[in-house]
């Protein structure tokens, strides 16, 4: 019992009045500040089990990885029983004071008893990273975030909202790098799982251009000759038929036909005289070609998921099966473009792209079973790109130049100055292909229908009789005529040559 005076308090009364209310406060566990700093953080520093309280049944704790807590029981005890002591050690300091220390990440249980050995207390006991210094990490280093970390065996699970998606992406990095290192990693679990609602997620629409000038030049120049000559019953024969190899396949198809007329642009000659029948065929075509593809696709994806977008066709391939029968499988051809963006701080996008352009080629096809099988010519780039909302990159640009040439022709008889021009043919290739690839990222916004238009604007069909009479597609106005409905504002409307 402790007796205070009444009166005034010297200065030496008042700090031993103040040590020993420190020293209650201590003795209580912490008090208020302890008690907050539990709450935070769920992992308990101190433990004091009433008789009441261990009557109650098993007490469900959580203890840091690395730290320990203090357990005080209402009764001696004398044996101590830890499910795992890997996860967890118990150090007996008085009869009735056991600390307990995380060493790794788990679950455990232990049991006290006492001289008697009757059950005191039963602890479920669950070793987790503390999360707190975390969690007061991410709060000062992303500002308007409101993020809570659980801590569940070695995976960290992230609930709450930030205001973009790039400060969900942080987060995930940070968080990931105060993860303690585990066994179950080598096994491939999930590390962090963020499940962070994004509060502004922006629209990415991307725009994609893809300009292809391919040029091809092909020359063929080549001598056909046949001389059949009879003698009796003996016929002799000279034959000389040169190929195109650099092509693998003849500009010009063409031969005699049966009432002696050539087939194919050429010069052809025929003649009979008596048992000696000769005939020659000159072959010569040249070939100027070029092919322009344009292709500019526009899709629009939110932050962070990915958009896909096709154009073009599926052709069907046949599969032999298990049972000798045949199914089909089906090859996309066409732009192909898949993208993921993620909009980062500042207005800076991220994109992961990915781009094809194809189309069905002979070049290469093989026939199977009487059945030919095309080949798909492809041109694709995928990357992952960084630039400002309204930038333009070229994600990729290819030039590509090809030369072929070969001469076929009988040894020696093709060598020859100006005679060896009837004994051999001659073939060149040239291809060239230039290809450029362009990406431009937008950050949108959902508007009003008024402030969109669809290709249809303006476009009126022509009536029986201009359709008749003049070969009209569309209704052709002008100042005069009478305007269809729609929004007209400057150039407007179809040209047709």
């Amino acid at each position: 019992m402790m007796k205070i005076n009444k009166g005034l308090a010297t200065p030496i009364s008042l700090i031993a009045a103040g040590l020993l209310a420190m020293s209650a406060f201590v003795m209580q566990g912490g008090g208020q500040l302890q008690a907050a700093e539990a709450k935070s953080s769920n992992h308990r520093s101190f433990l004091r089990i009433s008789s009441l309280d261990a009557r109650k049944g098993p007490k469900f704790v959580k203890i840091g990885l690395g730290k320990s807590m203090v357990l005080e029981l209402p009764t001696p005890v004398r044996d101590v029983l830890v499910s795992n002591p890997k996860l967890m050690d118990a150090v007996v300091h008085t009869s009735n004071r056991i600390y307990l220390i995380g060493l790794k990440i788990g679950q455990a249980n232990a049991f006290f008893f006492d001289r008697n050995g009757k059950q005191i207390l039963t602890l479920e006991v669950s070793v987790e990273q503390d999360m707190a210094p975390v969690m007061k990490l991410l709060k000062r280093l992303i500002p308007g975030s409101n993020i809570r970390l659980e801590s569940v065996n070695n995976n960290v699970v992230m609930t709450g909202s930030v205001r973009t998606p790039a400060d969900s992406n942080r987060a995930s990095d940070i968080v990931g790098r105060f993860i303690a290192k585990d066994g179950a990693e080598k096994e491939g679990a999930t590390r962090v799982v963020n499940m962070l609602a994004v509060e502004a997620r922006e629209q990415v629409m991307l725009k994609v251009q893809v300009v292809e000038m391919n040029r091809e030049i092909i020359k063929q120049l080549g001598v056909n000759l046949s001389a059949v000559a009879k003698a009796g019953n003996t016929t002799f024969s000279l034959l000389s038929n040169t190929p195109f190899s650099a092509l693998g396949k003849d500009v010009i198809a063409g031969g005699f036909l049966p009432d002696g007329a050539y087939s194919a642009n050429g010069l052809g000659v025929r003649s009979t005289s008596g048992n000696l029948q000769t005939s020659s065929i000159l072959k010569a075509m040249e070939r100027n070609g070029m092919t322009r593809t344009l292709a500019e696709p526009n899709l629009t994806a939110i932050s962070g998921e990915t958009a896909k977008f096709h154009v073009g066709g599926e052709f069907p391939i046949p599969v032999a099966t298990d049972n000798n029968t045949i199914s089909v499988e089906w090859k996309k051809f066409g732009v192909l473009v898949n993208f993921t963006p993620v909009v980062l701080s500042e207005g800076r996008i991220s994109l992961q792209i990915k781009s094809e352009v194809s189309e069905i080629s002979q070049e290469g096809a093989i026939q199977i079973g009487g059945i030919t099988l095309p080949a798909i010519a492809v041109r694709n780039a995928e990357s992952t790109v960084e630039m400002p909302s309204g930038g333009s990159l070229m994600m990729a640009g290819l030039i590509s130049e090809k030369t072929r040439q070969a001469v076929n022709g009988l040894p020696g008889l093709k060598n020859l100055p100006v005679l060896g021009t009837l004994f051999r043919s001659r073939d060149y290739v040239k291809q060239e292909t230039e290809l450029v690839i362009l990406v431009s990222p937008y950050i949108v916004k959902p508007v009003s229908n008024r402030k969109l238009v669809t290709p249809d604007v303006g476009y009126a069909e022509a009536s029986d009789g201009k359709a008749n009479l003049l070969g009209h597609f569309n209704r052709v106005y002008g100042r005069r005529g009478r305007l269809p409905r729609g929004r007209q504002h400057g150039d407007y409307g179809f040209i047709v040559e």
